[in-house]
This record gives structure tokens, sequence and C-alpha cells, in this order.
């Protein structure tokens, strides 16, 4: 506004005065004179005397009217409003700031962020607040839905929603429309049902949403469709009795309200967990009837296999939609938590129902032994898709209340094992040319590159369907493009298809003609092994013919070897391709016609049930071929292959005969693993076991003595890994007395207190991980890989297969699966062979290797002086024959991962390829012309040498091969090799392989320079490359909750949390989850300096407590129930000025309150959670409460907000999963212990301590003397022990024999004399004199245990478990350490 008055110009002194006198209630007054034409400044309004004054719009707004100063609403900010912005808007109350400026915060109805703010305006009157809530929600504080809504509102992020019942609600009961929290309605009219009264009731069809027409059905029966009212005939009704047992009412939502409704996520989330009543089971017995209806179920489904499989079917599918759409943190109530609860106990149920269901469907197909016995039985298994898994690990991550998370574990396991059968289901398919399969591929695909190998039975009938070129089955990439390989009929010839980069490879089996195969299943098998294929047929005995075997063999052109497949692509079909797949054209044929029953994948069973999609598979109008399932000469001994997965069980054992005098169990076992259950019996505490271990027989078994287990072990005779059947016999007799046979030898025997067999039950070959977790005996035990037999109890034999309860186990014993073709070598070991080879002359041998070491010797072949091998040489690959070395142009081959060479000799040149990239070749020289000893057997060694100058491999070699002149190439059967010295046949590990034995050429003389690893003592330059080199058999960070954290152990476990906001004096909202089994103990405390002002959450007698102070009061809110079950519980405290709220699992909402508003609250930083700096929060808490808890917590949030500033971290780890044991363990995130100055590490001391690390290198002990100090580290597989006393160095190390890293418990003593150290580990001995100082004291210091401080010059923190750590004869007690500073959790190890 331009100003014109002349008066404006004259200044005096009482207009100064009288500027004073008008704004003197501002703390900085200000009046500014205008000249003619200006304009008042940013902030200012000119008042009617001309003068500039400022806005007083309380910070809010910077512009205000002329004359009346009133500011622009539009304008006030943080939202403000009224004409000096000195009110609220709707929504928002006004609070004092740090700076008694007014401010407008949301209101607090019923929480204070702007997502769950549900007022239109609030007040606060005193203590008070009132809250005039908008649509929809009630409660003094709009903590819940009004009737007619539904919804949590206490839930950051929730909110409440209108019922949507489609107008079907009995409109005498509109306040009581929908459940409140679930929205589910609860009073549907006119013959209506379900969550959103959308379909007609049972006994009713038509349409409920539109037409509104729901009509009685007219049948008989009384059951009809509920859509078109066509009657369900009696014959395919399934009864409630029969299904009651196996789904509980919440389950008949997952089935079926989740299949019909089309509502929002929202909706989804809470509606899966309401329970409906008989209503909802009797409308899904009626779904069920109108389905068998339409698929026409014959007589050939007698016994319900199809059926029962449908039901299995919808139960999974909606667990899996119930996975993809329920939020479990959604739960409010107790009420809707028990529902949960029930909902997944019914989804436990039905699980297990689907697992039986599977597994007798499995077992009927495996039980036929004639076709004339009637049809084989079908069923859908197409269930087993592999995302559930995904998605129940995505619930889990969630916040999933009281004991949801275990039961979600539990359906893992079902679900893994409903997998395992589905897998082993042997019975085939029908395919009608039109038809096809997508079986789920290998899940090691790396091992599919070098070798890949598929039986598979397979019927054709050439009198009814002329035999014409077909597609059998397709391996290979989607769009058909890259390396591929398949099978087919073309020209009346069974054809093995292969590429591996380069041309089609293709191996027709000519010997015979499709056309001439009887109208029977005959055995097919496909293999590969680098770019050599094979095509075996095997026609069964016929009435007039024996058994007839066909082979054909073939090879790629070029050098081409491993089958290179992206695992994103790869696709598996059998029996033809949908049309958006594209074969490769020698595979682009007619759909097969005819029947298929998938056999192995490299030697995996595999069944085309565990597939993920079919495309035009009729199970019902094309039945499956019945196959002879002895037809076969290797299938006729009644045997049963064990994975390693499944287990049988038999219940009620003396169903067959009685615990007597003599009681006695038989049973024969083959197998080459080291470790596995034979059989176990369990009863609460009490059990039986017998297993092997390493290969020999072990039994351990407990019936309740005094005096402990009872175990027969060491029995070093009794090796039983050795790929043939032992007869073992367990005699228990006369109650007191255990006998135990091998092969028919008495062996030893054990006697114990007179006591009866405490048991019904038996597993074998394994067991549940719930049993098996059951007691600290039985948590090692892995499940058996292998065969067996003949099982007996009291002379009477059982068929595992027909028993209830067992578990992913097939018929059979495959030799392939007695076949070594993996050995993993030491850097101390090798195996040895004879054949018939000549390596100088003509040659080609492949193998894949994986190692972390760059030396080792792979393959080795001497003539007297005349030497051939394939060598590892600083990373690169070298052929090596009689002096002339190829070598790989690439030099990083030691890098942990799998690589394929092949080798190969020729009168030419010599040739050397790794994984098809890298190829080297050399000219043969003339004076390499003269021929060898010809065909003669000679002795070859994989891994290493007795003999050679090369240092042994360290690593594993797999599916090696060499082309002898005998016979064909195959993959060596390690096993049957001669020599086989300190090697394993088992897998090889596969992320982290043991440690190597590092070699012995060290000595024990005192050197003045300093050990391998220890150069940072004295340098700052980077670590030599080998020490990342070797990792260890167990990970550095074993399996964790997500950033979740465990405390205890000590009684100041504590993180501390820096940069608090300083709205936090004012209010806040703290969530967290913890689970504990602690009945006291502090979980989260912040106070200003004096602790005079404080905010504290804690456990006492096992229930919760948040208490915070308003001035001279306290607010204290205490939990009535215990929520120190081990279990997550999700916990929200808030603070809103003098009132509290404490929200457990979102079920129970507890308040308090105290007098006065305008108290002056402050705290300062650091927060403290899981515990407090020593004599820290006793001042407010009770003492026995005022000391760490013991357990774990995750997402800690701060008005939703995860808190992450932390600054300092005390005996605090991440909290791992799986099983523990006692001991200390130190985290790869670094941390150590201080002990005090009582325990003497001077000049003269002797200290003990068990180790089991998971890195290579780390500090184990550390303490400065007065003039230098003492050093225990592990260094490389060694542990090493470094003084120096000022002015000398001397050490000694020790590489125990079984290698420090290979996940085993080592026992080390050190000795200390002055000059003179001892060190021993594990009974291998090593000591050093040193040079002697005259002046060295004997002071004490601190002893550092695991690391030390940065400030102090020692190796990198260690990383593992320790235990038993004695001191001069004294223990050690970590948990009355001076300080445990970082990632170090105190009592609990995570067990190997």
């Amino acid at each position: 506004m331009y100003q014109g008055a002349s008066k404006q110009n004259i200044k005096s002194i009482s207009q100064s005065r009288q500027c004073l006198a008008l704004f003197s209630r501002f703390a900085r007054p200000t009046c500014i004179f205008l000249s003619p034409l200006q304009v008042c400044a940013k902030g200012f309004f000119l008042s009617e005397q001309n003068i500039c004054l400022p806005c007083n719009c309380k910070g809010h707004a910077d512009s205000c009217e002329d004359i009346t100063g009133i500011c622009i609403v539009s304008n006030c900010r943080e939202h403000s409003t009224g004409d000096f912005c000195e009110m609220c808007e709707d929504g928002y109350m006004l609070a004092p700031s740090m700076d008694r400026r007014h401010t407008c915060r949301p209101c607090a109805c019923p929480l204070s962020v702007p997502s769950n703010n549900f007022a239109e305006r609030c007040d606060k009157g005193g203590a008070i607040l009132r809250c005039k809530c908008q649509e929809g929600y009630a409660g003094h504080l709009c903590e819940r839905c009004a009737p007619g809504y539904y919804g949590n509102p206490m839930a950051i992020g929730n909110s409440c929603k209108r019922c949507d019942c489609n107008g079907n609600s009995d409109p005498n009961l509109i306040f009581n429309e929908c459940h409140n929290v679930t929205g589910d309605c609860q009073h549907c009219w006119g013959n209506t049902a379900g969550a959103n009264c959308e379909r007609c009731a049972p006994g009713f069809y038509g349409d409920a949403i539109s037409a509104k027409n729901c009509r009685e059905c007219d049948c008989e029966s009384g059951h009809c469709d509920m859509h078109t009212g066509e009657c369900l005939s009696e014959a395919f009704e399934i009864h409630i009795s029969s299904l009651v047992v196996g789904c509980d009412e919440c389950i008949w939502h997952l089935i079926g309200d989740l299949r019909l409704s089309n509502k929002t996520l929202d909706q989804l989330k809470v509606g899966v967990l309401n329970i409906s009543t008989g209503a909802a089971a009797n409308d899904r017995l009626k779904y069920y009837n109108y389905t068998a209806h339409r698929l026409d179920l014959r007589a050939s489904d007698a016994n319900g296999f199809v059926q029962r499989a449908i039901s299995a079917v919808n139960v999974y599918n909606n667990i899996v939609k119930y996975i993809e759409d329920a939020n479990i943190t959604s739960l409010t109530t107790l009420n809707l938590s028990q529902r949960a609860e029930d909902a997944i106990i019914g989804i436990n149920t039905q699980l297990g129902n689907l697992v039986t269901q599977s597994d007798n469907v499995f077992k009927e197909s495996v039980s036929l032994h004639s076709e004339q016995f009637g049809m084989e039985k079908q069923f859908n298994l197409n269930m087993l898709v592999p995302e559930l898994l995904d998605k129940l690990k995505v619930v889990e991550e969630k916040k999933p209340v009281n004991n949801v998370t275990t039961n979600i574990m539990r359906i893992r396991e079902l679900i893994a094992q409903a997998r395992s059968v589905a897998k082993k289901v042997q019975v085939s398919m029908k395919f009608n040319g039109q038809s096809s399969v997508e079986v789920h591929p290998h899940s090691n695909l790396e091992e599919l590159k070098t070798v890949t190998s598929i039986s598979l039975f397979m019927r054709v009938d050439p009198d009814k369907d002329p035999i014409e070129d077909r597609f059998i089955f397709y391996l290979g990439d989607r769009n058909g493009r890259k390396d591929y390989m398949g099978l087919a009929i073309k020209n009346d010839n069974l054809v093995y298809v292969y590429n591996l980069g380069g041309e089609d490879v293709e191996i027709p089996l000519g010997s015979k003609p499709v056309s001439q195969w009887p109208a029977v299943f005959n055995y097919i098998k496909v293999e590969r092994l680098g770019r050599h294929g094979k095509v075996f047929l095997t026609i069964p005995s016929q009435s007039s013919t024996d058994e007839q075997k066909f082979i054909q063999k073939g090879e790629a052109p070029g050098t081409d070897s491993i089958f290179d497949i992206d695992p994103k692509d790869i696709v598996f079909f059998v029996g033809g391709v949908p049309p958006d797949v594209r074969l490769p054209p020698p595979l682009s044929l007619a759909p097969f016609v005819g029947c298929i029953e998938l056999g192995s994948l490299n030697n995996d069973v595999i069944s085309l049930y565990n597939f993920k999609e079919t495309h035009k598979v009729d199970v019902v109008t094309s039945s499956p071929c019945s196959r002879y399932k002895l037809a076969f000469s290797q299938s006729r001994i009644a045997s049963y292959l064990f994975d390693g997965t499944g287990y049988a069980l038999i219940n009620n054992i003396e169903r067959r005969g009685k615990f007597g005098v003599v009681t006695r169990f038989d049973i024969a076992v083959r197998t080459v693993a080291n470790n596995g259950v034979i059989f176990l019996m369990v009863n609460a505490e009490k059990f039986f076991l017998l297993e092997f271990k390493n290969g020999f027989l072990r039994l351990v078994y407990d019936f309740g003595f005094t005096d402990g287990p009872k175990r027969l072990e060491n029995l070093t005779k009794l090796q039983i890994n050795d790929a043939r059947y032992h007869e073992v016999s367990v005699i228990y007799h006369q109650s007191k007395k255990v006998i135990l046979l091998v092969d028919k030898s008495h062996v030893k025997s054990v006697e114990n207190p007179k006591t009866t067999l405490p048991f019904s039950d038996i597993y074998i070959g394994g067991a549940p991980s719930s049993i098996l977790k059951s007691r600290p005996e039985l948590s090692a035990v892995v499940g058996l890989k292998g065969c067996v037999k003949g099982f007996q109890f009291q002379k009477k034999d059982f068929n595992l297969l027909e028993e209830p309860g067992t578990i992913g186990i097939s018929s059979g014993c495959p030799e392939e699966s007695f076949m070594s073709h993996k050995a993993y070598f030491t850097g101390e070991s090798y195996l040895g062979s004879t054949a018939k080879i000549s390596p100088f002359d003509s040659f080609e041998g492949g193998l894949n290797f994986r190692t972390v070491l760059p030396s080792g010797l792979l393959f080795y072949h001497s003539e007297g002086s005349d030497e051939f091998s394939i060598s590892l040489e600083n990373g690169a690959v070298v052929l090596n024959t009689r002096g002339t070395r190829v070598k790989s142009h690439k030099k990083q081959y030691g890098d942990g991962r799998t690589h394929f060479l092949v080798a190969s000799v020729n009168n030419q040149k010599y040739s050397l390829l790794v994984d098809d990239k890298d190829k080297q070749e050399k000219k043969r020289p003339s004076s390499a012309t003269r021929s060898s000893t010809g065909s003669a057997i000679k002795t070859f060694y994989y891994g290493g040498s007795p003999s050679s100058s090369f240092k042994n491999f360290t690593g594993c070699i797999s599916y090696a091969y060499v082309n002898r002149q005998d016979r064909d190439i195959e993959p060596e059967d390690f096993q049957k090799y001669t020599e086989k010295v300190k090697t394993s046949l088992q897998d090889c590990p596969v992320h982290r392989p043991p440690a190597a034995l590092l070699s012995r050429h060290r000595n024990n003389t005192s050197r003045s320079n300093l050990p391998l690893g220890l150069m940072e003592l004295t340098s700052d330059s980077q670590e030599p490359p080998e020490l990342n080199t070797e990792p260890c058999y167990l990970s550095s960070s074993p399996r964790a909750s997500q950033q979740a954290f465990h405390y205890g152990g000590i009684a100041n476990s504590r993180q501390h949390y820096i940069d608090l906001p300083d709205s936090l004096s004012e209010r806040s909202h703290f969530s967290l989850s913890l689970k504990t089994y602690s009945s006291f103990g502090l979980i989260f405390y912040v106070s200003d300096v004096q602790e005079d002002n404080f905010m504290a959450l804690f456990l006492a007698h096992g229930k919760l407590v948040y208490t915070f102070n308003v001035a001279e009061q306290r607010v204290k809110i205490k939990s009535d129930d215990k929520y120190n079950d081990g279990a997550w519980h999700n916990v929200i405290f808030i603070r809103d000025g003098s009132v509290g709220r404490l929200i457990i699992d979102g079920l129970t909402v507890l308040e308090d309150s105290a007098q006065g508003s305008d108290v002056s609250w402050h705290i300062s930083s650091p927060l403290y959670v899981g515990g407090v700096p020593p004599e820290r929060a006793q001042k407010n808490i009770q003492r026995n409460s005022a000391y760490s808890f013991t357990g774990c917590l995750k997402n800690l949030q701060l008005d939703g907000r995860l808190l992450s500033s932390v600054t300092d971290t005390f005996g605090v780890t991440p909290c791992f999963d799986g099983l523990s044991e006692a001991g200390t363990f130190f985290s790869e995130e670094g941390g150590y212990i201080v002990l005090d100055e009582s325990f003497n590490l001077g000049l003269k001391f002797e200290l003990v301590m068990e180790v089991r690390p998971r890195v290579a290198s780390g500090v184990l002990m550390h303490v400065r003397t007065a003039e230098g100090y003492v050093t225990m580290y592990t260094h490389q597989g060694a542990v090493v022990v470094l003084v120096n006393d000022g002015t000398n160095e001397f050490f000694t190390e020790v590489p125990p024999r079984q290698g420090l890293c290979a996940g085993n418990w080592h026992r080390i003593t050190v000795i200390r004399d002055a000059n003179v150290v001892q060190l021993d580990v594990d009974s291998e001995v090593n000591h050093v004199v040193g040079a002697l100082n005259a002046n060295s004291t004997d002071e004490r210091k601190p002893v550092f245990i695991g690391g030390a401080p940065e400030s102090l010059p020692t190796r990198k923190a260690y990383v593992g478990c320790m235990r038993n750590l004695t001191i001069n004869n004294s223990p050690v007690s970590f948990s009355k350490a001076v300080l445990v500073s970082g990632a170090v959790s105190v009592g609990t190890c995570p067990a190997a």
C-alpha cells in the first residue's frame, strides 16, 4: 500500500513513546516510520498511525492485513488458523513447545500420527482429551469403529471402512451389520451367506448380489448347485463327519470365501480370519459335491482318491491365497487372536491331511503289483507350487502374534513333506496328442551342466496308435535357444537329441524300432557326460522272451562339453509344450500319444506329479496306464529307498507282536553315507536311538535312568557304510540288557536297571524335526541316505510303504544310489585305481573341480620317469605330459566355484579346455611319438598321489571320466577304487568347504621376524591375499532373524541410541517386537542426566510394565498376562503428556494418566535398549528388573520410523535361529571381553580354552605386559602364540590334525614360564624357547578375549564359539567380566 500523508515524515519523541506503548507486549518491539510511497517490509503491517508494526501471527505466517494486523489465514502454516493463527485446524490441537510458541499437532484420536488421527476436532481440558470423531468412528478417543463400520483404528495405517453386505443384511440389525474388526457380515438374510452375504445359503440357489433371488433347492437330496439349481446326487456327498476332523470352520473360509471374493486387499486381510459356523461348512460340502459331479467320477475312483485329492487341492490353493493376502498384523482384539490361532491350527490340520492324502495315493501307486488288480489311482497334485514357501517367508517377516510363527514353520515342514511325496509318486500320465506337463527342474542346476541323466517308463501301443514322429521331452531354454537336450520318436526310432552350443547331436536307437515294442511300459534312460551321450532301452520279460537291453552311444562334434543353461529360463516339458514355447527344429514334432512315468533325474527320484503346470491334461477322461511294478528284474527285491528327508513311522508296533522277555528288532541297511539314523523310538524324555556316525554303528538310549543315557559306541569294527547290506539286530533281554548283533554276530551288550520298553511307535530312517528337537541327544541326528529291506519286529514283517505315518520314501534300491561320483580331498589324500589306459598316446579325461587354494594335483599317472599330470598351479590349470606343458590362459580357478576341464592327447596335439571357454593347445613334439606300454593295465590317481612331488589337492572333484579302453566313457565310481586315502566320498561342502590341513613344513626355532599374518602389528600394509582364501566350514554369519538382536547373558547387555527428536519431551509413540523367557529384566530406558525424568519398559514376574514420571507422580501400566513364553509379541507404548498407553499384540489396550498437563518433562541421549550401564535405572525401577532381559528384540520404531542410530553395543548379537548350546559367541560384527586384573597372564601362567572358529584368522587372547604383549590368535588353520617382551619376539604354532576351521571344538592349552612357551592343540604339542630378557617384570594387566579395542595393534577379532576358559586353574565367568563390548553373546552359542 502506498503511503501519501505528509505527517508520516514527522518524527517526534511522542511518536516513539506511542509505538513503545502500543507494542510493549512484544519481546523486541520495533517501529518503522515510513516515508511517502513506501511499503512495510515482510512480517510487518501499516498501523493507523502510519507506523510499520510486526505481525502477531504466532510465528505461523509472514504477512498480515494493514490497519487491523489480522493474519492472512491462507498463509497460516503448521495447521494453524484464526485471525492471528492462534487456533488449530480441525483434527489438530494446541500444545506448548520448547520455545513457548503455539504449535498444532494431530489429535491423539486415537494416535497422534496423521494416518491415525480420526477426529474432526479435539480439545484438552486439563489432563483429559476430548475428541469429536469423524463419521465411522466411536469412543472417547475414536479408538473403535462405529456400528456399520469395521477396522482397527489403533493400528498405524489402519482405519474404519463401511460394512459391505451387498444389501443382504437384516435391516432390523443395522447397528450390528458386520463384525467391527473383520467386516464379516453377521446377519445375512434373504437366504444368503458368506462374509459379505455374497452367495446363496446352502440348500438355496440363485444370484445373491444383483437379482437377489436365492430360492430353495427342489431336490430330494436337498443339495443343488448354488448357481444353477441343478440337483446333486447323494452318491457324491461328502459327509460332515468325515471332514470335521480335518477341517476347522475357519478353513472353510480359506476354501470358499477367498475363492469367490473380489473385494479389496484390505477386506481380504481380515476376511479370511473369520469363523463362519456350520453354514459355511455345509456350503463347502455342497461345492465339493458339485465339483465331483462335474468331473463325472466313475467306478475307477471307488476308493475316492481323486475326490480327496480335489479337496486337498482346494485347501492348498486357498492357503496360497491366504498367505498372499492375509496380513496377520491387522489382528487387534483378543477374539481375533484366538481366531488367528484357530485359522493356523486349521491350516496345520488341512496340510496334515494333504500330506496324508498325497502319501496314501503314493503308497497305492507303489503297492500295485499286477495289471490285473485294477486301475492305478490318479490324483492331482498341482498344489505343489514353489510360491508357497516364499509367501510363508513373507508372513514370517511380518509381525505375527502369539505362536503364529511356530505354526508357520510347521506348515513349511508339512509342505516340504508334501513336495517330497509328490516327487516320488510312481504313477504315469496319459498323453492324448494335445497335452503337456511342465515339471520342476533339477534343484542342482550346476550339476546338470556337466552330467545329465534322465530315466523314464514309456508305453506306446503300435496296434492302436500308428507310430509317428512325436515329441517325448525337452530340457532347456524356454525359447528353444542356447543348449538343450530332448527325446523323440523319429522315423520309427527312439532318438536322443542334445546341443551344447555347436551342432545338434542325434543318437537314434536303430536296433529296436518303436513299432516293434510290446504294448507295456519299457524302461528308457538317456545320459550325457560332457560331450558324450548314450541312450538305453530295456524291454521287460514277456511270456516268451527274457528281459532285453539295447544301447546306442554318440558324441558332440568339437570340444564343447558343458550344458550351459540359465536357471531363470530353464524348463522341463514332457509329452508336449504349450503354444507359447518354441522348440528347436529337431524336436518340433507332434505331441506324444501314450503313457509316461518319470523315473529319475541325475539319480534323484522325480515324478510328473511334481509339476509346475499342466496343459490339456484330463486325468478323468484320460486314465493313466497301469504298470506292472515287478516287470523288471532289478525291482523284484522288496526294498525301500531313503533320500535323507523322509522316514517310515510304525504306530502301535505291538499290534503285530508284544514286548516280551525277549524283544527283537531286525533291519537290513545299505548305505555309503557317513551318518544316518537307522531307527528311533521316543516317548517324552525317554528315547532309543540306533544310528551310524562316521560309518560306525552307535546306540544310545535312556528310559529315565538316574545315571543318564546308556551307550554303545566307538564300535570301530562295525563300519557299515561300504555299499553292502548289513543285517542289524537289537535284542532287549529280560527288560535289563540290550544286545547288538551285526550280520548275525554278537557285537556288544550293555545292561541297565530293569525297565519295560516304554514305547509304542518307531521311526525308521528319520523323524520329524519336532521329534529331533525334543532332546539334545537327538539334535544332531540326520536322515538316512540309503536302502532298507526286511524290517521285522518280533520276527514279524512290516511293509513300510503301507504304514500311514510313512513320509517321503520310495520303493526299490537302484544301484546308482551307491555309486560315488564325488570326492573331497584334504590336501593329504588321494584316490587310486587301475585301468587299461594310454595317457601318453591317446587320452581324453574330464572332471569337475572346486577349490579355494591356488595349487594342487588333480590327476596323475607315471611310467618310470615319465609323468602325466593335470594340476592347478598358482590358479592356472596345467596339463603336463612328459615335460610338455599346456597351461590355461586364466589364472583364477582357485575361486571356490565349480569348473569343468577336459584334457586330451592324440597324434597331433595336446589340448586343454576349461569351462568351454579357456582353450589352449600345443603341437605334439616329434620326440613324443614313441608309444607307451600299450593297453596294459596302469595305475592312476585323483587328488594327489603317494609319490608325486606335486602338492596334493584340497577341494572337490566330481564326475570325472577317462577313456578306458575296456569300457565306454562313464563317470568314475570312486566307491570301487582300491586306494582311498583320507578321502570323503560324500557330497562336497556346498558353500564353505572345510579348511585344508596346512603343510607341516614349519620349524620350532625362535625368530626375530614376525610369523605370517602378524605383519599388521608393525605395519599398516594390507593383509596378504591368502588370508581370505580358506573359508571355514561353518558360516561366519549363522542364520538369524532379520534385523533382530539378542540381549542378555550379562547384567548390562544393551545398545545406545542417540539423535532423539525434541518432540520426545512432549509425546512419543514407540513400538517394538520381543520374545523372551525372562521373568524380570529391562527392555527400554531413557531419562535425563539426574534421572528425575524417565520412561521405561521392563518385565516383572513375566508381565510387561510401562512407566514414566509426571513431575513427582508416576504413570505405571502393568499387563494382566505374562508374555515370557518365548513367542514374538508386538508392543506399543505411547506417552502423550501425562497420559500413557500400552498396547500388546494389537489386542490389549491399557491406559493410565497423572494429574497436570503443563508439567515440564525433558530427557537426553542416549536411549538404552535391552539394559542400562551399571547402577543406572535403579532409582526408578525395582532392582531385579533393572538388569538386562534375556531374549530378542526387533523393529524398534519411534513414530512409525525405525531407529537406527546405534552408537554403542555391549553384549548384543543378532538373534540367531535354530538350536543353541552353552558357550560364548563372538559375532562377525566384532567385539571383545575384558577380564579384570585378578587374572595374571604375566611371566608365568597356564591358560586353557575350547574354541570352534567360524573364520580362519582372529584374536583369541591379548594382554599387554609392562614391556610388550602376549597374543594368541588363529591364522589360516593354525593356532599361534606370540610373545614380545620389549626386546625379543618369539612364537610357536600348531595346526591341529582335524583342521581348526572344520566345524569341530578344539581344546587349546598355553603354558608360559618366562622365555619358554608351550602350545597344545588337541594333544598336538609345540614349544619355543625365546631369548631371556633379564629386565622383564611381572605386572598384572587387563586381559582381552576375542579381540581388543581399536587403539591396540592386534589382529581382527575372533568369530566363533568359546567355552571352558580357565586361567591358572581358575574358571573364568564371562558374565562377571569387567566389560563385554560389541557383538558378544555370553552364555549361548549357535549350534553347529
